[in-house]
This record gives C-alpha cells, structure tokens and sequence, in this order.
C-alpha cells in the first residue's frame, strides 16, 4: 500500500467548490506513478490506462484534505488492475473509491511488453494471486441520441504527445455543470480508452447513460454513467 496526501485547491474545483472528475482523475494518475516511482520501477517501462472507474460517494471539496491510498489488486501478462482510495484524512464521510486497469508497454511506450520479474516480485503479494483482463465491454456507438462538438486543446497533452486520460472526462464535466441543475453528491463512472486522441475537434455522442467521444474516423473514449 502506497499513501500519500491531497487537498483540492482552486484549479480542481468546480465553482461551487466540489473536485471536478478530471481532477479526480489526475489524483489517481499521479498516486498511481508515485508508487512506482517508490518502489524504483518507474523507468522499466511506461504504463497506459485501459479503463478507470471512479464511484464517488461524496465529493471532495475545496480546502479538505484527503489521503490517497493505492496498491496494485491483480496482474496478468502484460497488464494490471490498481485500486485507490481518496478517503479524508480526519475520517468521515467523502470517500471516492477508483478501480483502474493498465496496460504495460515498454520502456519507448510503442509496444505491449509482458511485466518483468522485478514488477512482479513487488506486487504480486498485494495482487494475492487475482487475475485481470484487458478486454473492452463497452460497446461502439450505436443508438446515438444527440451529438455535440468538443475540442481538446494543445494543453491537454501530455508527455506522449496524447491527449491525457484526465481530459476525457471534462466534456462530462461541462454536462454535469451546464445541464443537470444541482450537482452530484454522488457519482459512478467507467470510462475506456480505445485509441489515443491528438488535439482537435471532436464529437462527444450520448445516448441515454452512455457517451463516446470521437473523431478521425476513430473512437477514442467511452463512458458510462453506472446506475
């Protein structure tokens, strides 16, 4: 178990001081890359998400501070699942619980490669023996109910010149603050990732409690509000 600390400041909150997704998101990212890096296997290989869950019992809020808890809870082949907690540091209620599948490539990040014995020995006493697979279960879009258009930005790339996991989720967020009225207490999201998106206009398809974002001929996400 890796642990390490957080408080939401101003760019991760909403205007009404509730932590946006994409920040949420950027949490579970950095937390799980800490704890490779403290256990001295960051630079082995570059790993990329697959798919994130994130099931909000109660949104963090600004100024509130959290304690981020992370550890690695399956391994297969070439990919493993990685649990966190955002749970406050003074207990209570607050608790954002995320399941995260990531696939390992090697150390140019251009192609899949199986886990090596070093990551193995490190984590499979917390994975205690689970199995995981990558495959995808959302489906490609179909029964598309509306559309609307999305442009991610230059900014939102990040060291492999992709747009970033994290950015996926703001065109839900700009839903959740345009078009839902009171915001969440609540929320349970999946989102997958099929194929990396580069800067540009997309379309953000949506039908019923699903949305896809495309472009180039291309799905690049897909997100499901769990009921």
């Amino acid at each position: 178990m890796y642990s390490s600390a957080v408080t939401p400041g101003l760019a991760d909150v909403a205007p009404s001081g509730r932590t946006r997704l994409d920040a949420l998101a950027r949490w579970i990212q950095d937390v799980s890359y800490a704890d490779m890096d403290d256990a001295g296997l960051a630079h082995l290989a570059v790993w990329v998400i697959r798919r994130m869950r994130i099931s909000v019992i109660r949104f963090p809020r600004f100024g509130e501070r959290f304690r981020l808890e992370t550890f690695c809870s399956g391994l297969a082949r070439m990919w493993a699942e990685r649990r966190v907690t955002i749970a406050p540091e003074e207990g209570g209620e607050g608790r954002v619980e995320a399941v995260t599948l990531w696939v390992h490539l090697d150390p140019t990040g251009q192609r899949l490669a199986p886990l090596l014995p070093a990551e193995i020995d490190t984590f499979s006493e917390a994975a205690s023996g689970r199995r995981v697979t990558a495959r995808l279960r959302h489906p490609r879009p179909q029964a598309v109910v509306d559309e609307r258009r999305w442009t991610f930005r230059h900014i939102d790339c990040d060291l492999a010149a992709h747009v970033n996991n994290s950015a996926y989720l703001q065109p839900l967020e700009e839903e959740l603050l345009i078009e839902w009225g009171p915001e969440p207490e609540q929320l349970d999201v999946e989102i997958e990732f099929r194929a990396p998106a580069h800067p540009g206009e997309k379309l953000v398809l949506r039908d019923g409690r699903r949305r896809w974002i495309v472009g180039d001929g291309e799905t690049h996400a897909s997100i499901l509000l769990v009921d």
